[in-house]
């Protein structure tokens, strides 16, 4: 598709710009939310969106899907959700025979809207198609199209009616995003830019062949052993155990394990390739630890009665 890496790394970069600029036409701040999303996705990763209601998370994965030349489907996780209804089901045609039908999960970007509002049974669903990008129906194996990423969301304060989330279906979250309300001078954009009847036509920035080889790009980019075992060492110092750090034996009662430190190098690469590096340093292992290590950690008791959050307690580990 490039001549060179390197050409393909400025076109990256580009790309990155151009991406930036269009979903900023809708969304107004939350770059680091935006940043996140990217990466994820450039990473071949899933994302959590956690935040309250109103701070436009389906809006930005609805955004993230017009501009990427992608399928897009939306599940809207409810109580009564069945497994069925997302992967799909085998069923009788009018010849007698077992036909399978497709669920919305066959398709590119899925955003998996208020995720925590299913029984488990419905989000243990998802499992398989995160790892394995497949999904088995029947004894039947049915490969997902490429590429394909989950970009959840979860309302954090609203207890009445979710199920939280189990720790296996979380690690396969690359990042856990937070949004947080924006400032009084976003809010007025917000507020100027929602309440005419100006309509924004968004163009589509990068398809699926792209996004596939940049995928490969991210793969390709070299990490030095002092980086690589910064990024191990870490998430060893997160796990209350003898190899451990104090703060992880004071304050966590389960730690990371090695999907973080994956996805701290996966996301480390790419962050660099979008700041101008061709090879991420200790900077960018930090610059991704936030999100890749806040869903992968478990307060203990100390913590909570300290009132402590995993963000002071990864902070101090960093």
């Amino acid at each position: 598709m490039y001549s060179s890496d390197i050409k393909a790394v400025e076109a990256l970069q580009q790309k990155y710009s151009e991406l930036k600029a269009a979903i900023g036409q809708v969304i107004v701040g939350q770059h680091e939310v935006v940043e996140g999303a990217i990466i994820s996705i450039l990473c071949n990763g899933h994302s959590l969106l956690v935040g309250v209601p109103g701070l436009a998370k389906t809006l930005l994965v609805n955004t993230i899907a017009q501009v990427l030349d992608l399928g897009f489907k939306r599940i809207q996780f409810t109580p009564d959700l069945m497994p069925s209804d997302i992967t799909g089901a085998e069923i009788l045609d009018e010849n007698r025979n077992f036909k399978f039908i497709q669920g919305p999960l066959f398709s590119n970007i899925i955003l998996a809207d208020e995720i925590n509002r299913t029984p488990p049974k419905t989000q243990a669903a998802l499992l398989e198609s995160m790892q394995e990008r497949q999904i088995t129906i029947a004894g039947v194996v049915h490969k997902l199209p490429a590429p394909f990423f989950v970009l959840a969301t979860q309302n954090p304060i609203e207890q009445e009616g979710t199920y939280p989330l189990p720790e296996a279906q979380l690690d396969r979250f690359m990042f856990n995003i937070w949004l947080d309300y924006p400032t009084f001078q976003e809010e007025l954009d917000v507020v100027k830019n929602t309440t005419s009847d100006k309509k924004q036509e968004l163009p589509k920035v990068m398809s699926g062949e792209e996004i596939l080889y940049f995928q490969g790009l991210v793969r390709r980019v070299p990490v030095t052993d002092h980086v690589m075992e910064y990024a191990v060492r870490l998430v060893h110092k997160t796990r209350p155990n003898e190899q451990g750090s104090d703060i992880a034996r004071n304050y966590i009662s389960w730690g990371a394990g090695p999907r973080a430190s994956q996805n701290l190098i996966m996301g480390a690469k790419c962050y660099a390739l979008l700041h101008g590096k061709f090879s991420p340093d200790i900077e960018d292992v930090k610059a991704v630890a936030l999100p890749i290590l806040r869903h992968r950690l478990v307060r203990n008791y100390k913590a909570e009665a300290e009132g402590l959050k995993i963000e002071d307690i990864i902070s101090k580990l960093l």
